[in-house]
């Protein structure tokens, strides 16, 4: 024990409960050990702890994405590795394992510089960013992770590597896409792009005007510009004091909207979507980056979610009735729906090949709900019904990078990817993780 710099905790330990714990609640680690790593070699200490003891290994950032609870193994805490560096004139910024967005922009913005972050700025980067990475900025400028320069990766023999295009290109290529399956991050280097501000926000409908907003924003989609990117949230906000009065106990249709153009053009743009009328708030306006959470507004606290994936490649009237038929507002259904718009940049070729699968996508689906106490088995039929209504509009994929608890099976892992980028995946693991070490996660299992 006396390897480890950072603090150590097991089961009965002070402090072992609040470092065990994640955002997604569902699920509930109790291992055998948990390493609160300061820096690589306290990540190296702890592999090699697990090797010695045929323990796998698990990594919890902040525990947006769980998948399998951790039970009986290690456990490495990266949060403690919160370096940012950024070089303003290379248009880079590195940063250690544990780092959130919101640490990251406010040492690039002033430099007139972004990152292809996520929705949430409470989002750890290396999770999000290596399983594809799907943000604001995306339809302009494609996947985050298409703009990795370098991976410092921990593999399962315990040596630290920095893994690049030229020094080490089949596994630069894996962990691009297959995340966690290949090792533990302990550093990220990745391209910025030129972006200080948005023209964003969000509109606000009633439920009463649902119908209206699905079906136009299903036509106003399909001529929307690269530079624009955009959501609709379907949610019932629960009657309680955090939620805004405005919103309370209601069920809300929400258009977000980032688009990295002018504000005059923005303006153009959207005044099809504010003509739908009735709308009980509108937020729309100029904004720096460093505000761009503030489009979603995604939930800060910590709480049981089931959640699931699909990808739709197209989105006409029939989609829109049947989800409307699914989560509309007198349906009484557990689901929250965003569905987000694709395409543009995403679709493009990266200039160095990944592993990211979703490229063929027009749009994703992400499918949550509140795990309330003897409503479980509803709320996953609820979710299973969804997948199989949308079929006639799915690309039969999903999104690495929004997979949930519902989605932790062998088989819909393998929906992320394509057949050949899977069977690739399976043989980059047997080449550095032959004993699956790195297990306890949406799991890639070494060929055979």
């Amino acid at each position: 024990m006396g390897a480890f710099t950072g603090p150590v905790f097991r089961p009965g330990d002070d402090g072992y409960d609040a470092e065990r714990s994640g955002f997604n609640l569902t699920v509930d680690h109790h291992p055998e050990l948990i390493v609160g790593a300061t820096g690589p070699d306290d990540v190296i200490a702890a592999v090699e702890y697990a090797a010695a003891r045929g323990l796998a290994v698990a990594v919890l950032t902040t525990g947006h994405g769980p998948a399998v609870p951790a039970d009986g193994q290690v456990l490495i805490a990266t949060r403690r590795m919160g370096d940012v560096r950024v070089d303003p004139a290379a248009r880079t910024a590195r940063v250690g394992g544990g780092v959130r967005w919101r640490q990251v922009l406010p040492q690039t913005v002033p430099h007139g510089l972004a990152p292809l972050n996520g929705s949430s700025p409470n989002v750890g980067v290396v999770g999000y960013t290596l399983g594809g990475g799907v943000g604001p900025l995306g339809r302009s400028y494609g996947f985050a992770a298409d703009r990795v320069r370098r991976v410092d990766l921990v593999t399962a023999d315990g040596r630290l590597r920095q893994v690049t295009a030229d020094g080490d290109p089949e596994l630069f290529w894996a962990v691009r896409g297959g995340k966690g399956n290949f090792g533990v991050v302990v550093g990220l280097e990745f391209d910025l792009v030129p972006v200080s501000r948005l023209y964003g926000g969000g509109l606000f409908f009633p439920a009463e005007a649902t119908a209206d907003v699905l079906h136009a924003y299903g036509r106003w989609v399909r001529d929307a510009p690269e530079e624009m990117s955009s959501s609709v949230l379907l949610v019932t906000f629960p009657p309680i004091p955090e939620v805004p009065e405005i919103f309370r106990g209601r069920y809300i249709a929400h258009l977000r909207l980032a688009y990295t153009g002018t504000a005059e053009e923005g303006e153009r743009l959207v005044r099809p979507l504010r003509e739908i009328g009735s709308q009980i708030l509108d937020t729309l306006g100029e904004m720096p980056y460093t505000e761009v959470g503030t489009i979603y507004n995604d939930p800060t606290e910590p709480a049981r979610v089931y959640d699931s994936n699909i990808s739709l490649h197209t989105l006409d009237e029939g989609a829109v009735d049947t989800l409307l038929s699914l989560a509309g507002p007198d349906t009484g259904s557990p689901l929250l729906i965003e569905m987000r718009q694709l395409g543009g940049a995403y679709a493009r070729p990266p200039a160095i090949p990944s592993a990211v699968g979703g490229r063929d996508a027009a749009y994703t689906v992400f499918a949550a709900s509140i795990l309330e106490p003897g409503r479980e088995d509803a709320i996953r039929r609820a979710h299973e019904e969804l997948a199989e209504k949308m079929r006639p509009w799915a690309t039969g994929g999903t999104l690495f990078n929004f997979s949930g608890v519902a989605d932790a099976t062998p088989d819909r892992v393998k929906l992320s990817f394509t057949p050949a980028d899977y069977a690739r995946l399976t043989k980059a693991k047997a080449a550095y993780d032959p004993d699956n070490v790195f297990r306890v996660n949406f799991n890639i299992p070494p060929a055979l």
